[in-house]
């Protein structure tokens, strides 16, 4: 017999079957079935100076059975909310990548995925328009194997009842890996002055093993490239919770900078969810462009990609304060860019006894 659902995933379900609901009194009404979302690209984002995140404008695109492209996608919607009905009813969860394979035993051929791509976008279409998270619905990304270690002491459920676990004392080298759904993670105590998420595992492990978060009471979150959303979301509960100063940690390079755009301001990709996964008062505290030029270290030239993707940034809304406009300036033409490790060529222990420490003074957090 399933447990019972908790409230988050009872509501998902409740939200999902009205959505159905809507279709079917569309058609009983004579109307053809559509359903409305925001339309996701950069023009359609904009600043919410309320909640100091970027959300989605007023923007939407229609999904409608006018069509026969519409028609599928619609056909495809009803489909996967029945499957995410019948797993919530059986307190199941399914991948996203096992969704798209789920499909293809689905008994309409014209309801099945072509790729991931469309499964995952659809799954961000019912979120938005249930008003729900893909976490209620049951539904999990692939393991993004991102980490933590600090000072941190926390509770999680597990499989066999809760358990307790301090995220230095209690964790090896590679620290607590980070659940697909961190609201279901309690926080008992901390001896943390600030989080400092990082990007690459080469430095994430360089500052462990300098013992950085034991010097400076740090919790260090290993971002793993684009960080994921539970990854995002801890990171906001840290901070809003725990009161704690967070700090981000990457390479030199454009593509580095919207990795802390992600986590700070959120994606344009999920712009519905940015007052649940974005961090306001994230600084950066990566490699600059005036790093570079001031601490003369080895670079790599820009590629076009980089160029063409600086020059965006420079469009960007999430990228339109002073700092970051000279920034990007300089590095378009200084035409140079730089990896964390870079700063190694000043010995292995540079970038824990003086770099970090330098820019946590200048932000005042050190």
């Amino acid at each position: 017999m399933a447990t019972p659902l908790d409230e988050s995933a009872q509501r998902a379900q409740e939200q999902l079957i009205d959505l159905a609901e809507q279709f079917y009194d569309q058609f009983a009404a004579g109307d053809v079935p559509s359903m409305r979302v925001p339309t996701r690209s950069k023009s359609n984002i904009e600043y919410d100076s309320d909640k100091k995140v970027w959300v989605y404008g007023d923007r939407t695109s229609t999904r409608s059975a006018k069509t026969i492209r519409g028609a599928r996608k619609l056909l495809k919607s009803v489909y996967t909310i029945e499957f995410l009905v019948d797993q919530l009813e059986q307190d199941r969860s399914s991948t996203l990548r096992e969704l798209y394979y789920l499909s293809e035993s689905w008994d309409f051929d014209e309801a099945t995925f072509s790729e991931q791509g469309e499964s995952d976008q659809l799954i961000e279409d019912l979120e938005i328009v249930s008003q729900a998270r893909r976490e209620d619905f049951h539904m999990r990304p692939e393991e993004s194997g991102a980490t933590v270690i600090g000072p941190l002491f926390l509770r999680e459920q597990t499989r066999r009842g809760e358990r307790d676990i301090h995220c230095q004392e209690d964790v090896g080298e590679g620290g607590y890996q980070i659940p697909n759904n961190p609201d279901t993670i309690e926080f008992l105590d901390h001896d943390a002055k600030l989080i400092m998420c990082v990007e690459t595992g080469g430095m994430r492990d360089r500052l462990v093993e300098n013992g950085f978060d034991e010097d400076y009471n740090a919790i260090i979150v290993h971002l793993k490239g684009q960080p994921a959303r539970a990854t995002r979301r801890l990171i906001k509960r840290l901070h809003d919770e725990l009161d704690l100063p967070v700090t981000v940690f990457t390479d030199g390079d454009p593509w580095s900078y919207r990795i802390f755009a992600s986590v700070a301001y959120g994606s344009i990709k999920s712009a519905h969810l940015s007052e649940y996964l974005a961090t306001p008062g994230a600084e950066f505290i990566g490699i600059q462009p005036t790093d570079i030029v001031e601490y003369d270290l080895p670079t790599d030239p820009l590629s076009d990609s980089d160029i063409n993707a600086l020059e965006n940034e420079l469009e960007d809304p999430r990228f339109q304060s002073d700092y970051w406009i000279d920034e990007i300036e300089l590095q378009l033409e200084i035409d140079q860019k730089a990896e964390q490790q870079a700063l190694a060529s000043r010995g292995l222990d540079y970038v824990t006894d003086t770099y970090l420490p330098e820019r946590l003074d200048e932000m005042g957090i050190a």
